[in-house]
C-alpha cells in the first residue's frame, strides 16, 4: 500500500482531521471553540476556504479566508524576503613568492 502524497502548505476544508478548532472568521473576529464540522458549514456558508493557520496550538487555529489568495501572499512574502536577503562576499588575496 502506498503512502499518501505529502503535501506542503497548511491544511484546507476536509484535510483538516481534528474534531475541534478555534475559529477565525472572515473578518478576523474570533469565534471561539467549535466542532471542525460547524467551522466547514460557516466557511461554506460565506464561500470561502477553512484554513489551518497554526497546525501546533491547542486546539488548532483555522481561519475562513479565500485559500488562492492566501497562497499568493504568501508567496509574495517569500519573494520579498529574496530580496531584501544579504548575500556575502568573501573577498580573497593571493600572495606568492
Amino acid at each position: 500500500m502506498q503512502a499518501p502524497p505529502v503535501k506542503d502548505g497548511p491544511r484546507i476544508n476536509d484535510e483538516i482531521r481534528v474534531p475541534r478548532v478555534l475559529l477565525i472568521d472572515q473578518n478576523g473576529e474570533k469565534q471561539g471553540v467549535m466542532p471542525t464540522s460547524a467551522a466547514l458549514e460557516a466557511a461554506e456558508e460565506a464561500g470561502l476556504d477553512l484554513v489551518e493557520i497554526v497546525p501546533n496550538a491547542d486546539p488548532p487555529v483555522c481561519k475562513i479566508l479565500d485559500y488562492g489568495k492566501f497562497k499568493f501572499q504568501e508567496q509574495k512574502k517569500k519573494n520579498e524576503a529574496r530580496k531584501r536577503q544579504k548575500v556575502v562576499e568573501i573577498k580573497e588575496i593571493k600572495l606568492r613568492p
